[in-house]
């Protein structure tokens, strides 16, 4: 038995919003509109976005996708992308899978020239403003483990820290699993494995990091 303890390392974190909270009201330090947009308005922020084209953007709607965005003077300052049934989760190649009234928020990014202006925890709050009124009752967020201001961000708009997610290398192999924070109720870490592991105590991944089944 190889034991995978004294090689493990947290890389990401796991958040959740009830809609049945109250939202917090964040008020942001420059002057800006929030709105939610379709491909046409995205078409001309492309370049702009972390995708890596206007393919992959149209895609991203054409599977039920959602855009929300800030804007400063007309300009894109921040956005954040909802999904409602699975998502692929960054570089561990997790597959997010979610349950009817639930969502996903993720491939958040405020523009440089704009941060330190409190847009991305006020797009947040927006945005769970918008899906509580789409009779949804939960949402998750996950941010990197090393990204300290996302972290900030996320916990300003109400957000509870859930769990991490923990990754230790097995030989050639590696695996990740879901460790509950302090204080919080075992029922909802299991909610968290449920949505991010599909209900397993762990997940392997090769050397290319694509999840196998474990």
């Amino acid at each position: 038995m190889v034991s995978t303890e004294n090689d493990s390392r947290h890389v990401g974190t796991i958040w959740v919003f009830d809609l049945d909270q109250h939202i917090p009201v964040i008020k942001p330090l420059i002057d800006v509109s929030f709105s939610r947009v379709g491909i046409e308005s995205i078409k001309e922020w492309a370049d702009l976005m972390d995708v890596n084209n206007a393919t992959d953007i149209l895609k991203r709607f054409e599977n039920g996708r959602r855009c929300y965005v800030a804007q400063v003077e007309d300009k894109l300052a921040a956005y954040g992308w909802v999904s409602f049934e699975e998502e692929f989760v960054g570089e561990l190649s997790l597959h997010l899978k979610l349950l009817p009234g639930e969502a996903y928020i993720w491939d958040c990014t405020t523009l440089p020239a704009f941060r330190r202006n409190h847009l991305y925890s006020a797009l947040l709050t927006y945005i769970l403003a918008e899906l509580s009124t789409d009779h949804l009752h939960r949402v998750w967020i996950g941010a990197d483990m090393d990204n300290v201001a996302s972290q900030q961000g996320i916990a300003r708009a109400g957000f509870q820290h859930v769990a991490d997610l923990v990754l230790a290398r097995v030989l050639t192999l590696r695996q990740v699993w879901v460790q509950g924070r302090p204080d919080v109720p075992e029922s909802l870490v299991n909610e968290a494995r449920r949505a991010f592991l599909n209900n397993r105590e762990k997940v392997w991944l090769d050397a290319q990091t694509s999840a196998t089944s474990g």
